[in-house]
């Protein structure tokens, strides 16, 4: 099931530490993953983050490329 993966550790990091991440790495390396509903990322967003609502995610996994880093906010 896709919602197991959710059950693997993660890392967390501070706003610095994904801002070094990014700056580290090209734009295309890296997926920063808005999970906020549209009218919050319509309102504020990272240039270039993909939004896809929490409550869709489960459903949406596959558009996510595993072998680069996502952070998600």
């Amino acid at each position: 099931m896709k919602w197991m993966q959710f059950f693997t550790p993660v890392r967390s990091i501070n706003g610095q530490e994904a801002k070094e991440l990014a700056a580290g790495k090209g734009a295309d390396d890296v997926i920063f993953l808005d999970v906020r509903q549209p009218r919050e990322y319509e309102r504020s967003h990272i240039p270039g983050s993909k939004l896809i609502p929490i409550k869709e995610l489960d459903e949406r996994l596959d558009e996510l490329d595993r072998d680069k880093p996502i952070v998600v906010y």
